[in-house]
């Protein structure tokens, strides 16, 4: 599987580490343009410079809207548009069972999971709807469709999200907008390490090789922005569905 991407802008959250890192060097080598957002400026920095010259780091907080919406500016200013949102960027932790959780923690998981994204749609719709269009793509979990232990704010999170992107195919999907939610399954990153050490449900027992590699969700994200994804508009993308598997060429 390859795709031409060249002259297209990606802006993707969460790029320091992680799926984001991932899929920033996957849009990259399909020749996009990229815009790195995180909280974590030198990793970015660092990401951007290893990338080169077609990708610029910006520092942000996506819980805080206006850092979002000057993001977005930012992006447009450096390459001329935006094709493409990667609403990447989300925590679990606290991990805690409802009685214990502290409400302030609780909280920061709802701004970054499920603000976020919403920040980082409504920053970029005025400036893909004036384009004709554009692929806003959001990372979900199977945690938007079941309870799990200990997880009441990200999967709350994540239901949320899901129905953020079904709304924005329902408002904007006629107007060129390109809303799908990729549900990767458990990957082996720093989140899967953090859920380990918590040790509280069955996720947490998985042993590492369990868990896929982040280049393939990245490598999903890519073929999502093609047309041969667009039966799955308004709707959620699995990473366990053998048949995505096949169809992305992974193991």
């Amino acid at each position: 599987m390859s795709m031409d991407l060249s002259g297209k802008t990606v802006m993707i959250t969460g790029a320091s580490r992680g799926i984001g890192a991932e899929a920033a060097r996957a849009f990259a080598a399909a020749g996009a343009k990229l815009a790195l957002v995180a909280r974590g400026a030198d990793a970015i920095a660092d990401l951007a410079g290893e990338i080169g010259p077609q990708a610029v780091a910006i520092p942000c907080n996506i819980a805080r809207y206006r850092e979002v919406d000057q993001a977005v500016t930012h992006c447009v200013s450096a390459h001329g548009g935006l094709d493409v949102l990667v609403n990447n960027a989300g925590v679990i932790e606290p991990i805690a069972r409802m009685a214990e959780a502290d409400p302030d923690g609780w909280d920061e998981v709802i701004d970054i999971n499920l603000k976020g994204v919403f920040h980082g749609m409504r920053a970029a719709l005025p400036v893909m709807l004036n384009a004709g269009g554009g692929s806003i793509l959001t990372i979900g979990s199977g945690a938007a469709h079941n309870p799990v232990e200990a997880w009441s704010h990200y999967c709350a999170s994540k239901a949320g999200a899901l129905m953020l992107t079904r709304m924005l195919h329902k408002e904007y999907g006629d107007n060129g907008i390109r809303a799908i939610s990729l549900s990767p399954g458990t990957v082996a990153t720093q989140m899967q390490r953090e859920i380990k050490a918590s040790g509280v449900n069955p996720v947490s027992k998985l042993d590492w090789s369990d868990h896929i590699p982040p280049d393939w969700p990245a490598k999903a994200l890519v073929w999502m922005c093609s047309a041969a994804a667009d039966s799955h508009l308004g709707a959620e993308i699995s990473l366990r569905d053998e048949d995505i598997r096949k169809t992305l060429g992974l193991g």
